[in-house]
């Protein structure tokens, strides 16, 4: 396990690579805030509660100082061709290339995922920036045949202006990459604002694409605001200026996001709370299944928007697939996420702790039975970190509450069915609708998984896990998640706004739809 020093020597090693002592300001507008005399939020370690640092947070003056220059770069960034504009963000996924490792250990520090999670999720930001490139040449839209004669009627698509982004702790970088790049690309510029829990990150990664702008001789295109109890993002719901909204969150904050946004008919992406299933049938490769399931639902101690929540399981594998998993459970290493073959780290807050108490305990009066876990860990030279032990349930009916709840902690609920009708309502059960997973060989049972009566899900995964997503798809759920999508596919149309176009070429006007109007030329009635 890592010891005090050790977290120490990383701290220090990655604060002075990403330049954090230089920079701890919350609010860039094309320049950062000067900290002196403003309020500060407090950033600390869920590894051992250790104090990283204060960040200066600005107030509405500086927001809206900020809107005026996001505008005002938006009007040259948006002249700027495409595939230049593309040629940008190639040398921004470049400079990320070169900070991949630092930035990867900061995602550690500040939010407890591994540093193999960590430098994930910055290669994510790296692939999208990447897609987004490409992109930049296959901005289309269609060309319609017209009804009227020497006519052309076709699609162009313009950006939006600024776009708002905000995000959760859990990825506090990739989500804001599948908005920001592809916005950017289109030509917006982007507003972030990050969870408070991952500010350090998103200060960092601002820093480090504004950079590049810099050099480039452009204006700042990526804009940052960090606030400490919600002030910024009830602002960004509720201000016109930006077209489009992009909000990670719970159910509960986007329906609020939603609402302040559609009173002023503003646009809104979202991307809200997950309670996938994996589905596993006997016709099942159970050993892809084992670490299918185990990876979905242990990975970033299951602070995932698509961690596995629910094993729907064959009431026949009860006692074949069952105990194995029992067993991944136990042996499950908990520790410090910078310790070598540590597989759980912490969870981010200790409120997030007694969550996760409160969940167990809610499901044992459902009548649930514990398998492995239940436990919340004092771990030695770790004390004040947020550390429990991955908890398998059985049990419990598949319509009880706690089980239709999100509880953002590693708690996986084992349901069993007898036919796969069964299985596929006791999935479809819950009010989200984000990510789900079947195990199975057998070509009818995956068709009809995918099929309408199967997943209701956006995103529909066959013999692997629920977490995790590849850029070139769009990512996005149904129900209260939201509807949105983000990141690969088309999803870039979000971000821009369509306009049709008709060209009349001829010397002559006709209508649509067969209609005369005719004026008489001469004046005459």
């Amino acid at each position: 396990m890592s010891s005090g020093s050790d977290f120490k020597s990383v701290k220090e090693r990655v604060f002075g690579e990403l330049g954090l002592y230089r920079q701890l300001s919350g609010l860039y507008d094309g320049q950062w805030l000067a900290g002196e005399g403003r309020r500060h939020v407090s950033a600390y370690s869920p590894i051992n509660g250790e104090w990283l640092a204060d960040v200066a947070v600005g107030d509405e003056e500086d927001y809206d100082r900020m809107m005026e220059r996001a505008w005002l770069a938006f009007g040259e960034w948006s002249k700027v061709p495409a595939p230049k504009r593309g040629e940008v963000i190639r040398a921004i996924g470049d400079r990320l290339r070169a900070y991949l490792d630092s930035l990867g250990l900061l995602i550690s520090l500040e939010v407890g995922k591994t540093p193999v999670e960590g430098k994930g999720e910055v290669q994510e930001m790296i692939d999208i920036g990447d897609f987004a490139v490409g992109l930049s040449r296959q901005l289309y839209g269609s060309t319609m045949a017209s009804e009227r004669p020497d006519h052309r009627l076709y699609e162009q698509w313009h950006p939006l202006g600024a776009v708002g982004v905000i995000t959760a702790f859990n990825f506090p970088c990739a989500p804001w990459s599948w908005n920001a790049l592809i916005a950017a690309v289109i030509g917006n510029v982007v507003v972030w604002k990050p969870s408070p829990d991952a500010a350090l990150t998103a200060i960092a990664t601002t820093n480090i694409v504004n950079e590049v702008l810099d050099e480039e001789g452009l204006p700042p295109l990526f804009f940052l605001a960090v606030d400490g109890a919600g002030e910024i993002g009830r602002r960004m719901s509720e201000d016109p200026r930006l077209p489009l909204l992009s909000f990670t969150g719970s159910v509960q904050t986007g329906k609020e996001v939603a609402a302040k946004a559609a009173a002023r008919l503003g646009r809104t992406v979202l991307e809200l709370g997950g309670n996938n299933a994996a589905i596993v049938t006997p016709d099942a490769d159970l050993d892809i299944a084992l670490k299918g399931v185990a990876f979905g639902a242990l990975a970033t101690a299951g602070q995932r928007c698509t961690t596995t929540r629910r094993l729907i399981l064959h009431e026949s594998l009860y006692d074949s697939f069952l105990p194995r998993l029992v067993d991944v459970y136990k042996e499950a290493r908990v520790g410090d996420p910078l310790d070598p073959g540590v597989l759980v780290g912490p969870l981010i807050r200790r409120d997030a702790v007694g969550s996760y108490c409160s969940a167990i305990d809610r499901a044992i009066g459902e009548g649930a039975r514990v398998l492995a876990g239940n436990s919340v860990l004092t771990l030695d030279g770790l004390e004040g970190g947020n550390y429990v032990q991955p908890t398998l349930m059985e049990g419990m009916r598949a319509d009880s509450q706690v089980i239709c709840e999100e509880t953002f902690a590693p708690i996986l609920y084992v349901v069993g069915y007898r036919d796969l009708d069964e299985a596929f309502a006791i999935h479809n059960r819950v009010p989200q609708g984000l990510s789900s997973a079947i195990f199975s060989n057998n070509l009818r049972e995956v068709e009809a998984f995918l099929s309408v009566v199967g997943s209701d899900c956006g995103l529909a995964n066959v013999n692997t896990g629920t977490a995790g997503a590849e850029i070139g798809g769009a990512f996005g759920g149904e129900k209260e998640t939201g509807g949105g999508r983000e990141s690969g596919s088309d999803a870039w149309k979000a971000y821009a706004r369509r306009q049709t176009v008709t060209i009349n070429y001829g010397r002559d006007l006709p209508l649509s739809q067969g209609l005369t109007f005719d004026v008489d030329q001469d004046g005459g009635g």
